[in-house]
């Protein structure tokens, strides 16, 4: 089967994602060490672990050094905040734009020789915040516009590869439920995007034939579920 890495693996979007390709892919799990990436490997037959810190760059070379061939490649592993321009400090921008972007990149230049050599498929797990910045959310929404920026650059450069940046509104996670006490709001699970629902647009658009090129997908809940 084709192999695909998934970062940010352990739980949430990465977790359902991960689930969603497990039936029609060898998986490479990434993330922090954990119980957690520890049992989803377990669950998903023909998955393993890739624990790799993703802001040492050193790490992530060593880590990649392995990997000759890869079909698909799932930048999930973000990280949020929000506050507004006068309180954010330049250490937070850096934090995250690290992660949010710059890890990312990285990732993605040292899995080129990998990617290439099947012709593979790049998923750019975006947001919202990456088409329009919103009061309080300049940093997040800052490293997510450059995602887009460098996808888009990266679909240009490299023909032979499908890049596909995928824009879901707020989703049903972990961090979503921090952010809403952040913004000192009750939290309703209904008025956000399933995770699994993400996940499977992101599996469809890997699925879809080659004759054509998934390159954005943009999702906003309903509040009907």
């Amino acid at each position: 089967m084709p192999t695909a890495l998934i970062t940010g693996a352990s739980r949430g979007l990465g977790a359902a994602i991960a689930r969603a390709l497990a039936p029609t892919h060898d998986l490479l799990l990434g993330g922090r060490p954990s119980a957690e990436l520890d049992d989803l490997a377990m669950e998903l037959e023909g998955s393993s672990t890739w624990s790799v810190e993703l802001t040492d760059h050193d790490e992530v070379e060593a880590a990649t050094e392995a990997i000759t061939s890869l079909d698909v490649l799932v930048h999930n592993a973000g990280v949020g905040g929000i506050s507004p321009v006068e309180e954010t400090p330049a250490e937070e921008y850096r934090r995250i734009m690290e992660v949010n972007f710059i890890a990312a990149a990285e990732l993605t230049r040292l899995l080129l020789p990998a990617l290439r050599e099947v012709d593979g498929h790049i998923v750019f797990v975006n947001s919202g915040a990456g088409r329009t910045a919103r009061p309080g959310w300049s940093a997040y929404a800052a490293s997510k516009f450059a995602l887009r920026a460098f996808s888009e650059s990266l679909r240009e450069e490299e023909p032979d590869l499908r890049v596909t940046s995928v824009f879901p509104g707020r989703i049903d996670t972990d961090m979503q439920r921090e952010l809403v006490d952040i913004e000192g709001g009750e939290y309703d699970a209904t008025r956000f995007l399933a995770p699994q629902t993400v996940a499977a647009a992101v599996a469809q658009a890997i699925a879809t034939p080659r004759d054509a090129h998934p390159t954005e997908i943009v999702l906003r809940p309903t509040g009907r579920r």
